[in-house]
Protein backbone atom coordinates (compact mmCIF):
# COMPACT_ATOMS: atom_id res chain seq x y z
CA UNK A 1 0.00 0.00 0.00
CA UNK A 2 1.21 3.52 -0.79
CA UNK A 3 0.22 6.95 0.45
CA UNK A 4 -2.98 8.26 -1.12
CA UNK A 5 -2.49 11.58 -2.92
CA UNK A 6 -6.17 12.43 -3.47
CA UNK A 7 -7.39 11.16 -0.12
CA UNK A 8 -10.92 11.49 1.21
CA UNK A 9 -11.87 11.44 4.87
CA UNK A 10 -15.53 11.10 5.89
CA UNK A 11 -16.66 11.91 9.42
CA UNK A 12 -20.05 10.66 10.61
CA UNK A 13 -21.51 12.92 13.28
CA UNK A 14 -21.28 16.70 13.51
CA UNK A 15 -21.25 16.93 17.28
CA UNK A 16 -18.37 18.26 19.36
CA UNK A 17 -16.12 15.28 18.64
CA UNK A 18 -16.86 14.99 14.92
CA UNK A 19 -16.34 18.69 14.30
CA UNK A 20 -13.15 18.70 16.37
CA UNK A 21 -11.78 15.86 14.21
CA UNK A 22 -12.75 17.80 11.08
CA UNK A 23 -11.09 20.95 12.45
CA UNK A 24 -7.89 19.11 13.43
CA UNK A 25 -7.72 17.29 10.09
CA UNK A 26 -8.29 20.52 8.18
CA UNK A 27 -5.59 22.42 10.05
CA UNK A 28 -3.07 19.55 9.89
CA UNK A 29 -3.81 18.72 6.26
CA UNK A 30 -4.55 15.14 7.26
CA UNK A 31 -6.60 14.48 4.10
CA UNK A 32 -7.09 16.27 0.77
CA UNK A 33 -10.90 16.11 1.00
CA UNK A 34 -12.97 16.10 4.18
CA UNK A 35 -16.69 15.27 4.26
CA UNK A 36 -18.88 15.77 7.34
CA UNK A 37 -22.20 13.92 7.59
CA UNK A 38 -25.01 14.26 10.14
CA UNK A 39 -28.76 13.66 10.13
CA UNK A 40 -29.24 17.19 11.51
CA UNK A 41 -29.06 19.10 8.22
CA UNK A 42 -29.10 22.59 9.68
CA UNK A 43 -26.34 21.77 12.16
CA UNK A 44 -24.03 19.99 9.71
CA UNK A 45 -24.42 22.68 7.07
CA UNK A 46 -23.56 25.38 9.60
CA UNK A 47 -20.51 23.47 10.83
CA UNK A 48 -19.23 22.92 7.28
CA UNK A 49 -19.77 26.58 6.43
CA UNK A 50 -17.88 27.70 9.53
CA UNK A 51 -14.95 25.40 8.74
CA UNK A 52 -14.93 26.31 5.04
CA UNK A 53 -14.76 30.02 5.87
CA UNK A 54 -11.34 29.43 7.45
CA UNK A 55 -9.99 27.07 4.80
CA UNK A 56 -7.92 29.84 3.18
CA UNK A 57 -5.57 29.54 6.13
CA UNK A 58 -5.21 25.74 6.21
CA UNK A 59 -3.52 24.72 2.97
CA UNK A 60 -5.05 22.70 0.14
CA UNK A 61 -7.60 20.60 2.04
CA UNK A 62 -11.27 21.28 1.34
CA UNK A 63 -14.42 20.44 3.27
CA UNK A 64 -17.99 19.61 2.30
CA UNK A 65 -20.91 18.00 4.07
CA UNK A 66 -24.60 17.50 4.49
CA UNK A 67 -27.42 15.26 5.65
CA UNK A 68 -27.31 12.95 2.62
CA UNK A 69 -25.01 9.93 2.87
CA UNK A 70 -23.86 10.40 -0.70
CA UNK A 71 -21.47 13.00 0.73
CA UNK A 72 -19.23 10.16 2.02
CA UNK A 73 -19.11 8.45 -1.39
CA UNK A 74 -15.71 6.93 -2.14
CA UNK A 75 -14.12 7.81 1.20
CA UNK A 76 -10.81 6.13 2.03
CA UNK A 77 -11.48 6.49 5.76
CA UNK A 78 -14.81 6.75 7.59
CA UNK A 79 -14.62 7.95 11.19
CA UNK A 80 -17.76 7.26 13.22
CA UNK A 81 -18.48 9.69 16.04
CA UNK A 82 -22.30 9.52 16.02
CA UNK A 83 -24.11 8.12 19.02
CA UNK A 84 -25.46 8.87 22.45
CA UNK A 85 -23.36 11.33 24.43
CA UNK A 86 -21.57 10.33 27.62
CA UNK A 87 -23.04 12.17 30.60
CA UNK A 88 -21.30 13.18 33.84
CA UNK A 89 -20.95 10.13 36.10
CA UNK A 90 -21.82 7.72 33.28
CA UNK A 91 -19.29 5.08 32.26
CA UNK A 92 -18.51 4.30 28.63
CA UNK A 93 -20.04 0.86 29.05
CA UNK A 94 -23.38 2.41 30.07
CA UNK A 95 -23.63 3.74 26.53
CA UNK A 96 -23.18 0.36 24.90
CA UNK A 97 -26.70 -0.88 24.18
CA UNK A 98 -28.00 2.29 22.52
CA UNK A 99 -24.92 2.76 20.39
CA UNK A 100 -24.76 -0.86 19.23
CA UNK A 101 -28.34 -0.53 17.99
CA UNK A 102 -27.37 2.66 16.18
CA UNK A 103 -24.57 0.78 14.42
CA UNK A 104 -26.89 -2.02 13.29
CA UNK A 105 -28.73 0.43 11.06
CA UNK A 106 -25.82 2.75 10.24
CA UNK A 107 -23.03 0.36 9.16
CA UNK A 108 -24.84 -1.18 6.15
CA UNK A 109 -25.64 2.30 4.84
CA UNK A 110 -22.04 3.44 5.23
CA UNK A 111 -20.75 0.31 3.52
CA UNK A 112 -23.00 1.00 0.55
CA UNK A 113 -21.34 4.37 -0.08
CA UNK A 114 -17.78 3.61 1.07
CA UNK A 115 -17.25 -0.13 0.57
CA UNK A 116 -13.46 0.10 0.36
CA UNK A 117 -12.93 2.38 3.35
CA UNK A 118 -11.11 1.74 6.59
CA UNK A 119 -13.56 2.37 9.45
CA UNK A 120 -12.48 4.02 12.70
CA UNK A 121 -14.82 3.99 15.70
CA UNK A 122 -14.58 6.94 18.07
CA UNK A 123 -18.08 6.64 19.56
CA UNK A 124 -17.97 5.10 23.03
CA UNK A 125 -17.72 2.45 24.28
CA UNK A 126 -15.38 2.20 21.32
CA UNK A 127 -14.04 -1.29 22.06
CA UNK A 128 -17.48 -2.91 22.20
CA UNK A 129 -18.62 -0.93 19.16
CA UNK A 130 -15.57 -2.11 17.22
CA UNK A 131 -16.66 -5.72 17.74
CA UNK A 132 -20.22 -4.82 16.71
CA UNK A 133 -19.08 -2.91 13.61
CA UNK A 134 -16.78 -5.71 12.51
CA UNK A 135 -19.53 -8.31 12.95
CA UNK A 136 -22.15 -6.20 11.17
CA UNK A 137 -19.88 -5.23 8.27
CA UNK A 138 -18.10 -8.55 7.83
CA UNK A 139 -14.91 -6.62 7.06
CA UNK A 140 -11.49 -7.93 8.09
CA UNK A 141 -10.55 -6.88 11.60
CA UNK A 142 -7.66 -4.76 10.34
CA UNK A 143 -10.13 -2.49 8.49
CA UNK A 144 -12.45 -1.87 11.45
CA UNK A 145 -10.84 -0.51 14.59
CA UNK A 146 -11.23 2.22 17.14
CA UNK A 147 -9.11 5.13 18.31
CA UNK A 148 -8.58 3.00 21.41
CA UNK A 149 -6.03 4.29 23.89
CA UNK A 150 -4.14 6.62 21.55
CA UNK A 151 -5.56 9.55 23.52
CA UNK A 152 -5.04 7.83 26.89
CA UNK A 153 -1.41 7.22 25.94
CA UNK A 154 -1.04 10.90 25.07
CA UNK A 155 -2.48 11.82 28.47
CA UNK A 156 0.00 9.47 30.16
CA UNK A 157 3.01 10.85 28.30
CA UNK A 158 1.95 14.43 29.06
CA UNK A 159 1.77 13.70 32.78
CA UNK A 160 5.11 11.89 32.83
CA UNK A 161 6.85 14.58 30.77
CA UNK A 162 5.45 17.29 33.03
CA UNK A 163 6.66 15.43 36.12
CA UNK A 164 10.29 15.05 34.96
CA UNK A 165 10.65 18.13 32.74
CA UNK A 166 11.34 16.53 29.36
CA UNK A 167 9.57 16.72 26.02
CA UNK A 168 6.54 14.50 25.50
CA UNK A 169 8.27 12.98 22.48
CA UNK A 170 11.03 11.67 24.76
CA UNK A 171 8.57 9.66 26.87
CA UNK A 172 7.94 6.10 25.66
CA UNK A 173 4.99 4.59 27.48
CA UNK A 174 1.68 3.06 26.43
CA UNK A 175 -1.77 2.65 27.91
CA UNK A 176 -3.36 -0.58 26.69
CA UNK A 177 -6.51 -2.66 27.23
CA UNK A 178 -10.00 -1.23 27.37
CA UNK A 179 -10.47 2.44 26.55
CA UNK A 180 -12.04 2.83 29.95
CA UNK A 181 -11.97 1.71 33.55
CA UNK A 182 -9.77 -1.40 33.11
CA UNK A 183 -7.06 0.22 30.99
CA UNK A 184 -3.51 0.20 32.37
CA UNK A 185 0.06 1.30 31.49
CA UNK A 186 2.75 -1.12 30.32
CA UNK A 187 5.16 0.09 32.99
CA UNK A 188 7.53 -2.84 32.42
CA UNK A 189 8.51 -1.35 29.06
CA UNK A 190 8.10 2.36 29.81
CA UNK A 191 11.13 4.61 29.47
CA UNK A 192 12.27 8.18 29.21
CA UNK A 193 14.77 8.23 26.40
CA UNK A 194 16.51 4.89 26.92
CA UNK A 195 16.19 4.95 30.71
CA UNK A 196 13.58 2.66 32.34
CA UNK A 197 10.86 4.75 33.95
CA UNK A 198 11.74 3.75 37.54
CA UNK A 199 15.45 4.52 37.04
CA UNK A 200 15.00 8.07 35.80
CA UNK A 201 16.45 10.83 37.96
CA UNK A 202 18.59 11.02 41.05
CA UNK A 203 17.92 8.75 44.06
CA UNK A 204 15.12 10.28 46.09
CA UNK A 205 13.59 11.90 42.99
CA UNK A 206 12.63 8.72 41.16
CA UNK A 207 9.13 7.46 40.52
CA UNK A 208 7.75 5.22 43.22
CA UNK A 209 5.20 2.47 42.57
CA UNK A 210 2.59 4.51 44.46
CA UNK A 211 3.25 7.56 42.30
CA UNK A 212 2.98 5.53 39.11
CA UNK A 213 -0.30 4.06 40.35
CA UNK A 214 -1.59 7.58 41.03
CA UNK A 215 -0.60 8.73 37.53
CA UNK A 216 -2.32 5.71 35.97
CA UNK A 217 -5.49 6.50 37.94
CA UNK A 218 -5.34 10.13 36.81
CA UNK A 219 -5.19 8.97 33.19
CA UNK A 220 -8.15 6.60 33.68
CA UNK A 221 -10.24 9.36 35.23
CA UNK A 222 -9.18 12.18 32.91
CA UNK A 223 -12.24 11.97 30.65
CA UNK A 224 -14.62 12.06 33.62
CA UNK A 225 -12.89 15.17 34.93
CA UNK A 226 -13.16 16.96 31.57
CA UNK A 227 -16.78 15.90 31.08
CA UNK A 228 -17.69 17.13 34.56
CA UNK A 229 -16.20 20.53 33.82
CA UNK A 230 -17.27 21.18 30.20
CA UNK A 231 -19.68 18.42 29.20
CA UNK A 232 -17.53 16.58 26.65
CA UNK A 233 -13.99 15.75 25.62
CA UNK A 234 -13.36 16.91 22.08
CA UNK A 235 -10.12 18.78 21.28
CA UNK A 236 -7.66 16.05 22.32
CA UNK A 237 -9.61 13.23 20.66
CA UNK A 238 -9.81 15.39 17.54
CA UNK A 239 -6.03 15.59 17.42
CA UNK A 240 -5.59 11.91 18.29
CA UNK A 241 -7.96 10.87 15.50
CA UNK A 242 -6.14 13.12 13.02
CA UNK A 243 -2.88 11.39 13.94
CA UNK A 244 -4.40 7.96 13.23
CA UNK A 245 -5.87 9.20 9.94
CA UNK A 246 -2.45 10.45 8.81
CA UNK A 247 -0.81 7.13 9.67
CA UNK A 248 -3.31 5.40 7.36
CA UNK A 249 -3.41 7.83 4.46
CA UNK A 250 0.37 8.31 4.44
CA UNK A 251 0.92 4.53 4.80
CA UNK A 252 3.28 5.26 7.70
CA UNK A 253 3.43 1.86 9.39
CA UNK A 254 3.36 3.80 12.65
CA UNK A 255 2.99 1.93 15.94
CA UNK A 256 -0.09 3.25 17.76
CA UNK A 257 -2.27 1.68 20.48
CA UNK A 258 -5.54 1.37 18.56
CA UNK A 259 -8.22 -1.20 19.34
CA UNK A 260 -9.07 -3.96 16.87
CA UNK A 261 -10.75 -7.34 17.27
CA UNK A 262 -8.01 -9.69 18.46
CA UNK A 263 -7.25 -13.24 17.39
CA UNK A 264 -5.06 -15.17 19.83
CA UNK A 265 -3.16 -12.12 21.04
CA UNK A 266 -1.59 -13.28 24.31
CA UNK A 267 -4.35 -15.90 24.38
CA UNK A 268 -7.16 -13.36 23.88
CA UNK A 269 -9.61 -13.64 20.98
CA UNK A 270 -12.96 -12.18 20.00
CA UNK A 271 -12.73 -8.90 21.87
CA UNK A 272 -11.34 -5.52 20.80
CA UNK A 273 -8.64 -4.14 23.06
CA UNK A 274 -5.93 -1.58 22.50
CA UNK A 275 -2.46 -2.97 21.95
CA UNK A 276 0.44 -1.52 19.98
CA UNK A 277 -0.53 -1.93 16.32
CA UNK A 278 1.18 -1.18 13.02
CA UNK A 279 -1.12 1.39 11.41
CA UNK A 280 -0.76 1.76 7.66
CA UNK A 281 -2.73 2.05 4.44
CA UNK A 282 -3.92 -1.50 5.01
CA UNK A 283 -5.38 -0.76 8.44
CA UNK A 284 -4.21 -1.88 11.88
CA UNK A 285 -2.23 -5.04 12.69
CA UNK A 286 -1.40 -5.91 16.33
CA UNK A 287 2.29 -6.28 17.19
CA UNK A 288 2.34 -9.85 18.51
CA UNK A 289 5.85 -9.51 19.95
CA UNK A 290 4.82 -6.81 22.47
CA UNK A 291 6.32 -7.91 25.81
CA UNK A 292 4.22 -8.07 28.98
CA UNK A 293 5.17 -8.80 32.56
CA UNK A 294 3.19 -11.56 34.26
CA UNK A 295 1.20 -8.97 36.22
CA UNK A 296 0.43 -6.99 33.08
CA UNK A 297 -0.68 -10.10 31.25
CA UNK A 298 -3.12 -10.82 34.09
CA UNK A 299 -4.43 -7.23 33.87
CA UNK A 300 -4.81 -7.55 30.11
CA UNK A 301 -6.82 -10.74 30.38
CA UNK A 302 -8.98 -9.21 33.12
CA UNK A 303 -9.69 -6.24 30.84
CA UNK A 304 -10.66 -8.68 28.08
CA UNK A 305 -13.04 -10.57 30.34
CA UNK A 306 -14.71 -7.34 31.50
CA UNK A 307 -15.41 -6.40 27.89
CA UNK A 308 -16.46 -9.92 26.99
CA UNK A 309 -19.10 -9.82 29.71
CA UNK A 310 -20.52 -6.61 28.23
CA UNK A 311 -20.45 -8.09 24.71
CA UNK A 312 -22.27 -11.21 25.90
CA UNK A 313 -24.97 -9.10 27.53
CA UNK A 314 -25.50 -7.39 24.16
CA UNK A 315 -25.53 -10.59 22.16
CA UNK A 316 -22.20 -9.89 20.44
Amino acid sequence: MVARENSKLAIVGAGSVGTSIAYAALIRGSARHIALYDINEEKVNAEVLDLAHGSQFTGTADIEGGADLTVIEGAHIVVITAGAKQKPGQTRIDLAAANVEMLRSLMPQLMEHAPNAIYILVTNPCDVLTVAAQQISGLPAQRVFSSGTVLDTSRLRWLLAKRVGVSRQSVHAHIIGEHGDTEFPLWSNASIGLTPITDWGEPGERFTINELDRIAAEVRNAAYRVIEGKGATNYAIGLAAARIIEAILDDEHAVLPVSTVLTDFKGVSGVALSVPCIVSGSGAAPVASTPFSDAELAQFRASAEALRATQNSLGL
